[in-house]
């Protein structure tokens, strides 16, 4: 695919940033629209343009693309979804209001394949948000100095499957495990809380894993690993971290694996 200028919808982390600096690097324009108080401010270094909105306030967003002319876009960065609790619903446009009425459920695969539906009926494509971060997909195999022990392999396998199951049902990605038993699953609060509770139900040693829903869309809500991850299996006390490979994006790599080494956490792609 051709493209000249494309618009960056920027949630929270690192992952806009790491997008638009691809992205530049292979001559695309990148005008972006974030968040204000989420979005890193540092993406104004990477971008031709940023313009931060009021969380919930979908129709400025659209106006900007619209106005610099932005049909294709791509659409990455976290944006918890617990603010559809508290400050979304005390923010939200009009727009956006109607929007979450005329959703069949909350899911964050209805919310976010809704939010794609409304961007492709204003004729903006949404492209897939890997596709100039390709190089942090993960490959294959055990990328840390340690092998899973078999009963941590027992335990992986064992994850594996109750994970794609949730991650079919769109609770969550993530499952920490211990001895074949399931002791947290990821819910609305995302993968550090539900580690923190795994350790702590778990005591110690637990096995942590996080896998892509069955079918999953690239153009929205990959799974992602980093330095703050690991530093909430260190926090538990976990042993494994399994991920599912091609299909989890790994940023700060060599520090997340030098930091794992150091506490003897094991790193695998599934």
């Amino acid at each position: 695919m051709s493209l000249n200028k494309v618009g960056l919808i920027a949630g929270e982390g690192k992952l806009p940033i790491l997008l638009a600096e691809n992205a530049k690097k292979q001559g695309v324009k990148i005008i972006a629209v974030g968040i204000k108080g989420k979005t890193d401010r540092k993406l104004r270094k990477y971008v031709d343009k940023l313009h931060l909105v009021k969380l919930g306030h979908l129709k400025e967003l659209l106006d900007f693309l619209k106005e610099n002319s932005l049909s294709k876009v791509v659409m990455i960065g976290k944006v918890p979804k617990i603010h559809l609790f508290d400050k979304m619903r005390l923010f939200a446009d009009k727009e956006l209001v109607d929007l979450l009425k005329k959703v069949k459920d909350k899911k964050d695969d209805s919310l976010l394949k809704a939010i794609a539906n409304y961007l492709e009926n204003e004729e903006i494509i949404l492209l897939d948000s890997t596709m100039w971060l390709s190089d942090y997909l993960l490959d294959k195999g055990v990328l840390t100095s340690r092998n899973p022990t078999k009963k941590e392999n027992e335990d992986i396998q064992f994850g594996k499957d109750i994970a794609k199951s949730i991650a079919d049902l769109d609770i969550g990605q993530t499952v920490i495990v211990k001895d074949k038993a399931v002791l947290a699953v990821e819910a609305i609060e995302h993968t550090d809380e539900a580690i923190k509770r795994g350790g702590q139900l778990g005591g110690g040693n637990v096995v942590v894993v996080k896998v892509s829903r069955p079918n999953q869309d690239m153009r929205f809500d990959i799974p992602v690993i980093g330095l703050e991850t690991i530093k909430s299996l260190k926090k538990a006390r976990a042993s494994v971290l399994a991920v599912e490979n091609k299909k989890t994006l790994f940023i700060d790599k060599e520090e997340v694996i030098n930091y794992a080494n150091k506490y003897g956490i094991t790193i695998v792609s599934i």
